[in-house]
């Protein structure tokens, strides 16, 4: 059987952690800040850890990372 394929988009767009959870950037940032709040895009800043319920599906899209 062949080697599975890493999603090169997930693979870009989140990185493993030192316990093996998924980290992500947070959505909303890109554009459209003026109406968002100071404090609102300052926390948009930090990244997060991918929620329990996708983290299953995000890791079979990352086998080898």
């Amino acid at each position: 059987m062949p080697k599975m394929k890493t999603n090169r988009a997930a693979a870009k767009r989140l990185r493993r952690t030192g316990s093996g959870k998924l980290r992500r950037r947070k959505a909303n940032k890109s554009h459209i800040l003026t109406k968002k709040t100071r404090k609102r895009k300052r926390r948009l800043r930090q990244a997060t850890v991918v929620s329990k319920a996708d983290e299953k599906r995000m890791k079979r899209l990352l086998p080898g990372v």
